[in-house]
């Protein structure tokens, strides 16, 4: 039964009953066209596996968590347009996500770059873990795929030093320099030095092209002599210089030049 109502309208309960214009706002209708789309595609992510999906509705999953109620396809296809793949989105500067507002949907809150960024993170921790504690020469091209993973759309020149052990075991993995667009200044001294604080018995040098290509230039000739002359001096070997582009890379070993 229902409680009496006071002069302000309120039942003995202290609610608001059949007053106009009280009702709490109804939520907003799901728009028919999208009614069950997010449901689909976690059943076939799920039936069928990531090659189920495109990378524009791999990156819609994504995005479900930023905007829980909006329909987040366009902005999913806009970043996939732009960036050209998943992997350069969940890596992108956030200053530059921020800027993305389609149909109202927008990343320029902390949540929303936030959200992508840890995908682009934990996908790439994972990688590294693949080939952290074993045999380079048995992983070389999980070893190439982080690499190209970690370094190919940096924006700036990255010179990374990996450890080996004497069984060619990767011990350690570390950005020793960050330069400019199109050069970073190294110091074979510091490679050698780290190298023996790590009791290193082999390196493998690594750097990115942010151009894209991964021609090696006369100054990393160069500099790579420098560091196989320092390292040779103290029982250090030198396995390799892997030059990182856009989807390509070029090994000093292969071509001959080391």
């Amino acid at each position: 039964m229902a409680g009496r109502k006071n002069a302000k309208g309120l039942d003995d309960s202290g609610s608001v009953r059949d007053l106009p214009g009280l009702e709490p706002p109804a939520a907003p209708a799901e728009d028919p066209h999208h009614k069950g789309h997010r449901q689909r595609l976690y059943s076939r992510f799920l039936d069928g596996g990531p090659d189920a999906l495109q990378d524009y509705e791999l990156l819609e999953m994504i995005l479900f968590a930023v905007n829980p109620r909006r329909d987040v396809k366009p902005l999913a296809k806009a970043l996939i347009r732009d960036f050209g793949d998943i992997w350069s989105v969940v890596n992108a500067p956030p200053p530059r996500l921020r800027t993305y507002c389609v149909d109202e949907v927008s990343l320029a809150s902390d949540k929303a770059v936030a959200t992508l960024r840890a995908v682009g993170a934990a996908a790439l921790r994972g990688m590294r873990q693949r080939v952290m504690d074993r045999p380079v020469l048995a992983n070389w091209q999980s070893l190439l795929d982080y690499c190209t993973a970690a370094m190919a759309h940096q924006p700036m020149e990255q010179f990374r030093l990996l450890f080996l052990d004497r069984k060619n075991k990767l011990i350690a993995d570390e950005v020793q320099q960050t330069g400019t667009v199109d050069h970073t200044p190294v110091y074979p001294r510091e490679v050698v030095k780290r190298a023996l604080e790590l009791s290193a018995s082999a390196i493998i040098l690594v750097h990115n092209h942010p151009s894209g290509d991964p021609t090696p230039s006369r100054a990393d000739v160069e500099m790579t002599k420098e560091i196989v002359r320092a390292a040779h001096g103290l029982g250090i070997a030198v396995h390799d210089h892997v030059i990182v582009g856009k989807g390509k890379h070029v090994s000093f070993k292969a071509q001959g030049l080391l």
